[in-house]
């Protein structure tokens, strides 16, 4: 299987990848607008994104430049903190760490997110990737609008693990990132993307 090719999706080269999509069909054409709204506040709510994915123990917190945890909005720059069951790196200090590197409202009727592992912000001096990827992986959150229906995406590409990071660290990223590769994190990103588009 090939990955997708999709606008704002880098090109995939090397390693694994994924596409991970959940699309919630909406009868009513008035109720479209409406259902995106409340897709687009959720999606740009990153701190509660464990509670539309329930049985995942696996945690958000948006952070500014400097990685302090805020509530609100993310923008261009932010860091997003994951904490995923299990040990972690002592590099993050046992957090995982992306920047977030655009941010795409330019389209009323989609909004795209795209993130790179990165250093903890935390610590000024150091430029060692605090995350199971190197650097080279990309993950495109993805949310839109359809013609009878709203659409959430994920979609990881390039990735393979971080060997950079010290002996203990880099055994601690083989094995989360082959796991990654076996399909552990998709079965993750559906539990996110599909509770994104449930509506009650």
């Amino acid at each position: 299987m090939k990955p997708k090719n999709i606008p704002g999706v880098p090109k995939h080269v090397k390693g694994s990848f994924h596409d991970t999509e959940s699309k919630k069909e909406v009868g009513n054409p008035n109720d479209l607008d409406l259902k995106f709204t409340i897709l687009k506040k959720r999606f740009l709510s990153i701190n509660q994104w464990r509670d539309y994915c329930k049985e995942s123990t696996t945690d958000f917190r948006l952070c500014d430049s400097v990685g302090k945890n805020v509530e609100r909005f993310p923008q261009r720059g932010d860091y997003i903190r994951i904490d995923i069951p299990g040990p972690g790196g002592s590099e993050g200090r046992s957090f995982d760490w992306v920047q977030i590197i655009s941010i795409d409202l330019a389209n009323p009727d989609m909004v795209i997110i795209q993130c790179r592992p990165s250093k903890d912000p935390v610590k000024e001096n150091t430029k060692k990737i605090a995350h199971f990827y190197s650097n080279n992986a990309t993950s495109t959150f993805i949310i839109s609008k359809e013609k009878d229906g709203v659409k959430a995406g994920i979609y990881g590409r390039n990735e393979y693990p971080n060997l950079k990071t010290g002996f203990f660290n880099s055994i601690r990223n083989m094995m989360i990132a082959v796991g990654g590769m076996l399909g552990f994190s998709k079965i993750q990103w559906k539990c996110l993307t599909k509770g994104l588009v449930e509506f009650k």
